[in-house]
């Protein structure tokens, strides 16, 4: 509970602090906002705390759909940069052709802040994200002390190749290192959605009974595993866990269908961005990497994220 406080003033701190950065000729920005699919509540929190910032600082903010399809988003921000936009938001909706867009603006002269996912092969000016790697292994040590440091793990995996994606599986790893009786038995994509999720679940334990933890990558996977755990009618306790703290994910945690999540600081993201994007427009300079802390977020604790989410 500690750490949650902590957390909660230090984003009343940032909010109140990035709220007297903006300037009077912020009100002449333009920001394109590139979004990788809405249906998904984290890019939806974004969205909205990108254009709350927007509007308290009085800069425009053009948000744009691409609903999981990279070459959708592609176009739409070819189309934003002939509206002339000042700066690019971008969350990218996959590792295919992830860096076609930042070379597109660059080539323009706009700044490029990537959100959440970074192309490997074009950065942005700034990449402001969650420390995945701190996170996940943070996660995996919390596995390893509520199964007593024996079972067997199934992951629901991402999209591929994304920063996300690459960054909770190499934190999960580390953290597992310190518990040699947990073994991962099964490793499969479920794409980030609750309905593959629970496909993909229920097919792992159809062909292994016995496996006793399942980690999704995202809530909405641990919610789909969650569903064929309960479902699957088996012998043995299943600790299930997310990563994200998204609404449904948090209510989960609460209710106690999902054992822990990772939950993210998703509206300092979306105030970070804007501030972002106002100081490079100003020509000032911006860290290369900006990454949040997540919380490990269990029944305990979850109470004060559902009534406001950092």
């Amino acid at each position: 509970m500690f750490i949650t406080k902590k957390l909660l003033l230090a984003t009343a701190f940032a909010a109140a602090t990035l709220g007297s950065v903006g300037t009077t000729w912020a009100k002449d920005l333009a920001i394109g906002l590139a979004v990788a699919n809405l249906q998904a509540d984290f890019f939806n929190q974004i969205k909205q705390s990108v254009e709350a910032e927007g509007t308290a600082k009085g800069v425009k903010v053009i948000t744009v759909d691409a609903q999981g399809n990279s070459s959708t988003q592609v176009s739409q921000i070819e189309d934003l940069i002939t509206r002339q936009i000042d700066v690019l938001i971008y969350i990218p909706a996959g590792a295919t052709a992830a860096g076609v867009p930042v070379r597109a603006a660059k080539a323009a002269g706009i700044p490029v802040i990537a959100v959440d996912r970074n192309a490997p092969d074009a950065p942005g000016d700034t990449f402001i994200a969650s420390d995945s790697v701190a996170g996940a292994k943070t996660l995996a040590e919390y596995v390893g002390k509520v199964t007593e440091g024996k079972g067997r793990i199934a992951i629901l995996q991402g999209q591929l190749g994304t920063t996300p994606e690459n960054d909770r599986a190499k934190g999960f790893q580390e953290g597992l290192k310190a518990f040699p009786g947990l073994e991962v038995v099964a490793e499969q994509p479920a794409e980030w959605a609750q309905d593959k999720g629970f496909a993909v679940a229920q097919d792992l334990l159809q062909r292994d009974p016995n496996i006793t933890v399942f980690f999704g990558r995202a809530d909405a996977m641990a919610l789909g595993a969650a569903q064929a755990v309960k479902v699957g009618n088996l012998d043995h306790n299943v600790v299930v866990v997310g990563f994200d703290g998204d609404v449904a994910g948090l209510k989960a945690v609460q209710s106690g269908v999902l054992n822990a999540t990772m939950t993210q600081q998703t509206q300092k993201m979306g105030r970070l961005a804007v501030a972002s994007a106002i100081d490079l427009k100003a020509g000032k300079t911006v860290p290369k990497e900006q990454l949040l802390e997540t919380v490990l977020t269990t029944k305990d604790n979850v109470a004060p994220f559902l009534l406001q989410h950092p």
